[in-house]
């Protein structure tokens, strides 16, 4: 693919040098549409990054812009803060109707602010107002967002430093396979909370990924996450599954944690439960824990009603029949298969792939080699980002509607880039 040099000036002399994505990205997109967006050039690109995975139904879904367009022309309430609406009802009694019951879930559900890290600062403000206690645990290589709160219990340094205080009330913990099976899941952990001299406070709660998306692609395994649930009984401690990245489907089942049989305490959803790409968060907790009083928790945003709109017409196309999860499953047999094969054509140059679902990585073995793959991937037009702490992985993060043509497609490209580089 030939690209001109693109018009960036305005971004360079007036957006802030926090931007990011826009660095390995060096063009100015036009539009999108399903797993495709276009430059202002004409340019198309096959996008895996979806939205770091916001838009798991792809770019301006034609049934949700349908739902979202006959809402705004018929003047339907746009900013309602938490008051009730037909909107929010409409969510609501669609998200229990389609996902709690079937499930047996008991959830309530919280309209925190409308990113995911609004749902995970709610989930410990309400497990520390529950338990009485500050001590939160979490896990290496674990993200959950860039507020404080949030911080406090990410692993990523870089981001941590960013904070510009201490980031206290946190402890981390071995993630599974973190020591390489050396020592017995929790040994450390049961170890520290059962000797009164360890120095660690009984946490209030544990919050963890099913799977770790900007930690490098790490899966738990089931029997790891249903020891981990069964040790925060035992310990009376609260468990928090952080679904945002790996929720609504992009492992497979609605839920990540539904594969292990557990039922956390308290789960953050975000990304891709608008559907549409628009901002969206759910903290949902057992029905035993909603101790808040009115008000305690808010933000002017919290009650999303275009988002309620597109949120219940996703779950109504997508989630009322049980096909997605199987889609979904089969569509990552054939990212595994592609990826199986570039280990096996590279194993000096790529360590690994894991994933779940249509979340997957490619670990390399010479870390700066990640970056060149997903430079080149660009110039051949594939959108792929990377993660982990040193950016050392491959990440893939396609449309769960992507088609198998559009995955075999970018997955060629991606064979490409990987032989181009390594």
């Amino acid at each position: 693919m030939t690209i001109t040099q693109p018009d960036l000036s305005v971004f360079e002399t007036v957006e802030s040098e926090v931007r990011s994505y826009c660095r390995g990205w060096p063009t100015v997109f036009d539009r999108a549409q399903g797993s495709h967006m276009y430059d202002e050039d004409g340019h198309t690109y096959l996008d895996f990054f979806a939205g770091a995975g916001s838009l798991n139904y792809g770019h301006n879904n034609p049934v949700l812009k349908r739902a979202l367009i006959d809402y705004i022309e018929r003047d339907g309430v746009t900013h309602g803060l938490d008051m009730s609406t037909t909107a929010k009802r409409a969510f609501l009694e669609t998200f229990q109707n389609t996902i709690l019951r079937p499930r047996d879930l008991p959830y309530k559900v919280m309209f925190p602010g409308p990113t995911g890290a609004n749902s995970v600062e709610a989930a410990l403000k309400l497990a520390r107002k529950v338990k009485g206690r500050e001590s939160i645990v979490s896990f290496t290589n674990a993200f959950h967002g860039m507020s404080l709160g949030a911080l406090a219990v990410t692993g990523n340094a870089f981001k941590r430093a960013g904070a510009g205080i201490p980031l206290v009330h946190g402890t981390p913990m071995p993630f599974d396979n973190y020591l390489d099976g050396t020592y017995p899941d929790f040994l450390w952990f049961e170890r520290l909370l059962e000797d009164s001299g360890s120095g660690l406070n009984t946490p209030a709660a544990v919050i963890v990924e099913t799977v770790q998306g900007e930690g490098g692609i790490n899966v738990a395994s089931a029997d790891w996450l249903r020891a981990l649930s069964e040790l925060c009984k035992r310990r009376d401690m609260l468990l928090i599954v952080d679904d945002i990245q790996m929720g609504c489907g992009r492992t497979g089942a609605f839920f990540s944690f539904e594969e292990a049989g557990i039922v956390p305490d308290i789960v953050t959803v975000s990304k891709s439960i608008s559907g549409y790409g628009l901002p969206l968060a759910l903290t949902l907790f057992k029905p035993e824990l909603d101790v808040w009083e009115p008000g305690e928790h808010n933000g002017t945003f919290r009650g999303n009603n275009p988002a309620f709109v597109t949120a219940a017409a996703a779950l109504d196309t997508y989630w009322a029949d049980g096909q997605m999860e199987k889609q979904t499953l089969a569509r990552g047999e054939i990212i595994e298969s592609h990826l199986r094969a570039i280990v096996e054509d590279h194993p000096a140059s790529i360590a690994e792939y894991r994933g779940r679902g249509m979340v997957w990585g490619l670990e390399c073995s010479d870390k700066p080699l990640a970056n060149k793959i997903a430079k080149r991937a660009f110039e051949l037009g594939l959108l792929i980002e990377t993660s982990g702490p040193e950016s050392e992985v491959v990440k893939l993060l396609p449309a769960l509607t992507t088609t198998p043509e559009e995955l075999d497609e970018g997955l060629r490209i991606l064979a490409r880039a990987v032989r181009d580089c390594a």
